[in-house]
């Protein structure tokens, strides 16, 4: 991997059309070439391909915040960017040495790294750290001869939103997604002793890479690739079936006090969509919830769409059971209530 070609970004900073490039260049650019990318993306938190989102996210924090939410194609835990953090990818021919070697891709940042004076090494959990703290979670994915090894570099990214992001997490679930294993961050400026700009360190990120024996072109992607690249940005990576309806089959079981009534709920989602509902509490009700399992079968498990049923057909709640408090025992995150 001594010959990189470096896509041109045209400084987008949508993560769905980084995300899209990203895969178009796996999937349809020459597979003679090598390929390099980097990229930021406006604030929005970014799952594995195997995760369940309301395991990993505050679901809750990023909608108020109107922080975005995508999915990417490669597996590895749940991620959070914002404009002070540069995203790497590498995107190569399939060999299976490298496969799971995220040293071999990740060693010439590194290299580069360690002459800014950042004390920068690999951990056995495959992230770049310094100090003991992580300033780079890594990812690779592959398919029909090639691969992608791309990951995240730290440089002066809000952490406290890191944190805020990536923890309260839904209760209850029961699920066999693949689980996020949290660190204690860093930024990468913390080490440099003079202040630069994220763009100045990309730039001298590719000229260490540059002294460092690497050839590295511009390749300036056409009009008709750009399009394609939206295509699947449009297609895919901004779509509900993508982000959401890919989350792994899960269960979900909460006890809620309304008064004088407990009401425990048990559901199972599939493909983001709830498939089975059941509401039971230990004494009589006037009203029978049943018909409000069956409305609520087969709809999005999604706090809007739960509350728009709930509303259409409040009257057949209980009197001391508001439509609120009921959204509130379906859906919420670590008991923060979502508003209706």
């Amino acid at each position: 991997m001594k010959k990189l070609a470096l896509i041109d970004e045209r400084d987008c900073t949508d993560p769905a059309v980084n995300l899209a490039m990203e895969e178009y260049v796996l999937r349809y650019l020459p597979a003679e070439s090598d390929y390099f990318l980097l990229y930021r993306n406006e604030p929005s938190v970014i799952v594995g391909r195997n995760q369940n989102v309301l395991e990993e996210v505050d679901d809750f924090y990023i909608r108020e915040k109107g922080i975005g939410l995508y999915r990417r194609i490669s597996g590895g835990g749940a991620v959070y960017h914002d404009l002070g953090n540069l995203n790497f990818s590498f995107i190569t021919r399939y060999e299976s040495s490298r496969l799971h070697n995220f040293r071999f891709f990740n060693e010439p940042l590194i290299k580069v790294l360690r002459t800014m004076g950042v004390p920068a090494e690999m951990n056995d959990r495959n992230d770049i750290i310094a100090d003991n703290r992580k300033i780079s979670g890594n990812a690779q994915f592959s398919t029909k001869g090639r691969m992608v090894s791309h990951g995240t570099l730290l440089f002066d990214s809000d952490l406290t939103n890191i944190d805020r992001t990536l923890t309260g997490k839904m209760s209850g679930i029961q699920s066999k997604s693949h689980k996020s294993v949290r660190s204690t961050t860093a930024n990468i400026s913390e080490f440099i002793t003079s202040p630069i700009s994220i763009q100045q360190f990309r730039a001298e990120l590719l000229e260490g890479m540059l002294r460092n024996g690497m050839e590295i072109r511009s390749y300036v992607p056409s009009e008709e690739e750009l399009k394609q690249v939206h295509d699947i940005s449009n297609n895919k990576y901004r779509s509900w079936e993508w982000n959401i309806g890919r989350n792994p089959r899960f269960r979900l079981e909460r006890t809620g006090s309304f008064q004088s009534i407990r009401i425990s709920v048990q559901l199972e989602v599939d493909k983001g969509v709830i498939v089975a509902l059941n509401f039971s509490n230990p004494v009589t009700m006037k009203n029978d919830l049943a018909g409000l399992e069956e409305l609520l079968t087969g709809i999005r498990y999604d706090p809007e769409a739960i509350s728009r049923v709930i509303k259409q057909h409040e009257a057949i709640l209980p009197d001391n059971i508001s439509r609120q408090g009921l959204l509130n025992l379906l859906y919420s995150v670590d008991s923060v209530p979502i508003r209706s």
